[in-house]
């Protein structure tokens, strides 16, 4: 198959059809190259026309609080009082430099992500 680029949801449909049929193509065989390439290519037409946003910071919290087995009182003590915990998981309250500092570094939640200017409390 000719590599070409991919700009059209037919284009972006024939190179998904062509990885999977070379999907198990071995690296540095010609097949393996064109995988690589067609991976290279769907990606950015992903990006491009499927973009994934970033989780609200309140949505990350909940959603990293739930993979750790986290309640809320246990996010109390990662930000030194239940009012603030409450306060930030209902969306009342913003988050402070401080508080995105210890969420990155108590619970791993990327700062980008929790830097995002907060949706309004409606």
């Amino acid at each position: 198959m000719q590599i070409q680029p991919i700009h059209t949801e037919d284009d972006y449909q024939r190179a998904l059809d062509r990885i999977e049929k070379i999907f198990d193509a071995k690296p540095g065989s010609d097949e393996g190259d064109e995988l690589e390439i067609l991976g290279i290519l769907v990606d950015e037409y992903e990006k491009k026309h499927f973009p994934i946003e970033a989780p609200k910071p309140v949505e990350a919290i909940k959603f990293r609080m739930d993979q750790l087995g986290m309640q809320q009182k246990d996010l109390a003590k990662v930000l030194g009082s239940k009012s603030r915990a409450s306060e930030i998981l209902s969306g009342k309250r913003s988050l402070s430099l401080r508080h995105i500092k210890l969420l990155h570094k108590k619970l791993g939640i990327p700062a980008e992500v929790l830097i995002q200017e907060p949706e309004p409390v409606t």
